[in-house]
């Protein structure tokens, strides 16, 4: 079995077939792809995937496989192509590049198990249509399915904001949700209602088994609601666009609907085990996706832990009642998820109980009333009556969403930890689950040596990164970006245009942050221990001084003796220019072309200069 899943696994890297484009070397003047995914929009651009069909060396054509990602400027495409266009692009794709700053997130490695290893920007010039093939045809009916279906309910819907959140919520679209909206459903622990996955299938499911209920008191009856509970689930993920979420949930509940007739001979377990096999068979990279490790553990700690919950107190009321098991069933969930959540989101929601108070009844509502809307959407004054509706109760669970964010103490955030530690915590938290379940001392014994493991490396990453004094130059493209570490505070030089966009931030600088446990961060101009002078910047700090050059035409104390000169904006004509400046080390960051910075990196190394540039090298780091 082993040696069944390494075949399996190493067959279904794209990289292993010799077709594929990466194994060209001579250079690719144009090649041919097919648009197999819906667009997403972006800030400056359309990110869109293709299928590589062929591509053209010295005016030959070959045939090739092979993902791309797509990047096409919005300055030169006003609309993205869609599923099936074919296209022929003007050059050759680009490997994705390692992360440049400490930190940041591994975005080759997130698409290499997506089987793309290769990006390509385009602009005008760069595209010609070539005609429209859809790969998959029942794909292509489902994309436009789903697009007919959000039209639907933009046009009886009102407000960008709740049509972007009852289209995530609905049908899995999250392209228009806004960043404060997305941020307050992640400090509530209610993000997971805005992309279709278990819960809104459960909630589904648990709908057409109280539809048919009366199916279900015959054993012919159980088989006929057993199969059409699976032709309305595979429907509905229809209509949503056959996500990866949708299906994958799908095919979880799908195994479950299908073990209901047999519920003498099979359990949940074994249920859930042999969705996931299925799925992995298909797709083994599954595996390290986000979404499928948080799905499966909250399943199994739901199945496992809320029973034992609700157990806890049995309430009289049917009010009560229902709020319990709510609450029974976030508790679960939670303990299965929280550890994944630390590892991937840095954080944890300290309100989650009480926000799914009113979050999963609510979404409950939106789900329910969407799928109304979208099947009375030939109606129009039906639709647009379920639509006005609609509105009103999306605006109640958004300001209730933001309202809880912005309660005293809702977020536990900026917390670090490392791969090995997470698994520390998993094995913990299943120890004591354990030592309850068993009443054996051994599992006590274990989980502590998990726990003193953990905290002998949280001690160790404290004094080997969070208590020192660094200085980081980042690879921010177009920018000037320095950080000065001390002992958890932070001193950010930066541009003022840089400052204001939080995005670039959030990704390029935030995790290097992260790591050094930044608590403090002082992003004004800090003039006690920075100098202006004619066309630069002196630095001087805890023992190092440091000589920002932004003009061609500059000038300071030339008595002082620089340990480190930063280049900026292609400030310099040549290497000679600094002739004069006694100084350690050469920087040049990433607000200079690349074109400067390759010509001032080899005279640099001509006349043995110690140079580090951003752009080729990644960040500059060092410790004081």
């Amino acid at each position: 079995m082993v040696f069944a899943g390494f075949i399996q696994v190493y067959f279904s890297s794209d990289i292993h077939n010799r077709d594929h484009f990466i194994h060209d070397h001579e250079p690719i003047e144009f090649y041919q792809a097919v648009i197999t995914k819906q667009a997403q929009e972006k800030n400056s651009s359309w990110k869109i995937e293709a299928e590589v069909l062929a591509v053209r060396h010295a005016n030959s054509w070959s045939k090739r496989t092979g993902k791309v990602l797509l990047y096409f400027s919005k300055q030169a495409f006003e609309t993205p192509f869609v599923y099936g266009d074919v296209l022929v692009l003007k050059g050759g794709p680009r490997l994705l590049s390692e992360p440049a700053n400490p930190g940041e997130f591994d975005y080759k490695r997130f698409l290499t198990f997506k089987k793309i290893y290769h990006q390509h920007f385009l602009r005008n010039g760069d595209v010609a249509y070539a005609g429209h093939q859809p790969p998959n045809r029942f794909i292509n009916y489902s994309i436009r399915a789903r697009i007919w279906a959000q039209q639907v309910i933009n046009k009886n819907m009102k407000g960008d904001r709740e049509q972007a959140t009852v289209s995530a919520l609905v049908l899995g679209v999250t392209d228009g949700l806004d960043n404060d909206l997305l941020s307050a459903y992640a400090a509530t622990g209610s993000l997971h209602v805005l992309s279709v996955s278990g819960l809104h299938i459960g909630i589904i499911y648990w709908l057409i088994l109280l539809l048919l209920k009366p199916l279900n008191k015959s054993t012919s009856g159980k088989w006929i609601l057993a199969l059409l509970s699976i032709i309305l689930l595979w429907g509905y993920a229809f209509v949503t666009g056959l996500s990866p979420s949708v299906l994958r949930a799908v095919t979880m509940f799908s195994f479950v609907a299908l073990a209901m007739p047999l519920s003498r001979r099979t359990n949940i377990y074994n249920t859930l085990a042999a969705s996931a096999f299925c799925l992995l068979l298909f797709e083994p990279y599954l595996l390290m996706s986000v979404g499928f490790q948080l799905s499966y553990l909250a399943v199994i700690g739901i199945v496992y832990l809320q029973p034992i919950f609700s157990r806890w107190w049995e309430p009289k009321s049917w009010l009560w009642e229902n709020v319990w098991q709510i609450t029974c069933v976030s508790m679960a969930a939670q303990l299965a998820t929280f550890v994944l959540g630390l590892l991937y989101f840095h954080q944890f929601p300290v309100y989650f109980l009480f926000s799914n108070l009113f979050v999963i009844p609510l979404s409950f509502m939106v789900l329910v009333m969407g799928i109304a809307l979208i099947a009375a959407g030939v109606i129009g004054p039906l639709a647009a009556l379920l639509g006005m509706l609609l509105e009103w109760v999306v605006r109640v669970l958004n300001f209730g969403v933001v309202q809880m964010e912005s309660l005293p103490f809702s977020l536990i955030d900026n917390v670090y930890i490392t791969t090995f530690q997470c698994w520390l915590l998993i094995g913990a938290i299943v120890m004591i689950l354990l030592l309850f379940q068993r009443r054996k001392f051994r599992f006590a014994i274990a989980a502590s040596v998990c726990m003193v493991i953990f905290s002998f490396i949280q001690w160790n990453h404290y004094y080997s990164e969070i208590s020192q004094q660094k200085l980081t130059v980042y690879k921010v493209s177009g920018f000037s970006a320095l950080d000065f570490f001390d002992h958890g505070q932070a001193y950010f030089l930066a541009d003022s245009t840089l400052k204001g966009d939080k995005e670039s931030i959030r990704f390029h600088i935030r995790p290097n942050r992260l790591m050094n446990g930044i608590d403090w961060i002082d992003d004004e101009e800090v003039s006690y221990f920075s100098h202006h002078y004619r066309g630069c910047r002196l630095i001087v700090w805890k023992g190092i001084t440091l000589l920002q050059i932004s003009e061609k035409e500059f000038s300071f104390p030339e008595e002082l003796a620089i340990d480190f000169v930063v280049i900026e904006q292609n400030a310099i004509a040549s290497v000679q220019d600094l002739a004069n400046v006694n100084f350690e080390r050469l920087i040049l960051d990433s607000s200079n072309s690349f074109y400067f910075a390759d010509r001032i990196l080899k005279e640099a190394q001509a006349s043995s200069i110690r140079v580090h540039s951003v752009l080729h090298d990644g960040s500059f780091v060092t410790k004081l």
